[in-house]
C-alpha cells in the first residue's frame, strides 16, 4: 500500500512540474520553446479569454507548436530585437483543423455574443465569414503561420499597436490610419522585422504572419496542441 501511495505522489509531483514528456510531433514540426527558450508565449486559445469566450478544441497546453522551419526562423527574429532589449511575445502558432471548425460553429450560432463588446463590437456576428474574419480554413493549420506582438525587454509589456490582439475592425488593418504616431512606429517596426526575416504579413491582422516557402503549403494539420 505504501509503495503505491508512494507512486502517486511521483507520478503527481512530475504532472505538477511538466515532466512528462510532450506528444510525438509530425516530422517537421517542433515545441518553439526547444529552438527559442526564451520565447514568452501566451496561446489564447488554449484560455476562455479570446472572442469566443471559451478554450477552443484542440488546445490543452500552453505549448507553442509550428514547422522547424519557422520556428528558425522565428529565432532570428528574436536575436534582432533583443539587440534593441525587445522581445516577442506569440499568440498563436500551429493550430488544428479542429480549432478552426470550432470557429466556424461559434460563428453560425448568431446568440452568441458574449465577448461582442470586446473583440467585435462593429461587425455583425452573421458577416464574420463574408468579411473573412473567420473561414473554414487556416494558414494556422499548416504550422507556418504566427500571431505576435513586441514586447518591453524590461517589463514584459506589449508595446501598443493601436488595436487588441484578435479585434475584428480597420483599427487592426496594418495600414490603418487612425492611431497615434507611435502605435504606426511600433506596428512598422514589427512588418519590418517579420519582413527580414521571409515572414509575410496578412494586411487586415497586424499580429499575422507567414512563412515564405512554407513547408506544408497545402496540408492542413489536425494533432492537438499539448
Amino acid at each position: 500500500m505504501k509503495n503505491k501511495i508512494l507512486i502517486s505522489i511521483i507520478a503527481l509531483g512530475l504532472l505538477c512540474f511538466g515532466f512528462y514528456q510532450k506528444q510525438e510531433l509530425p516530422e517537421g514540426f517542433v515545441y518553439v520553446r526547444s529552438v527559442i527558450p526564451d520565447l514568452d508565449v501566451e496561446l489564447k486559445y488554449c484560455t476562455a479569454h479570446n472572442f469566443v469566450g471559451d478554450t477552443i478544441d484542440g488546445y490543452k497546453s500552453n505549448h507553442l507548436i509550428l514547422t522547424r522551419a519557422a520556428a528558425e526562423k522565428l529565432k532570428l527574429v528574436q536575436d534582432e530585437l533583443q539587440e534593441q532589449n525587445l522581445c516577442l511575445k506569440v499568440y498563436d502558432g500551429y493550430r488544428p483543423q479542429r480549432a478552426v471548425n470550432h470557429f466556424g460553429r461559434w460563428a453560425k450560432n448568431l446568440n452568441d455574443t458574449v465577448n461582442k463588446t470586446e473583440f467585435y463590437p462593429d461587425v455583425k456576428k452573421q458577416n464574420l465569414f463574408k468579411e473573412e474574419y473567420i473561414a473554414s480554413r487556416s494558414g494556422h493549420s499548416r504550422g507556418s503561420t504566427v500571431d505576435l506582438t513586441i514586447i518591453d525587454g524590461n517589463t514584459g509589456e506589449p508595446l501598443d499597436m493601436g488595436s487588441p490582439y484578435d479585434f475584428f475592425g480597420e483599427q487592426s488593418w496594418v495600414e490603418y490610419d487612425g492611431i497615434t504616431e507611435i502605435q504606426k512606429k511600433n506596428r512598422q517596426l514589427l512588418q519590418q522585422v517579420m519582413l527580414r526575416h521571409n515572414f509575410r504579413n496578412y494586411p487586415k491582422e497586424w499580429w499575422h504572419f507567414t512563412l515564405r516557402w512554407e513547408p506544408f503549403p497545402k496540408t492542413y494539420f489536425d494533432f492537438e496542441v499539448e
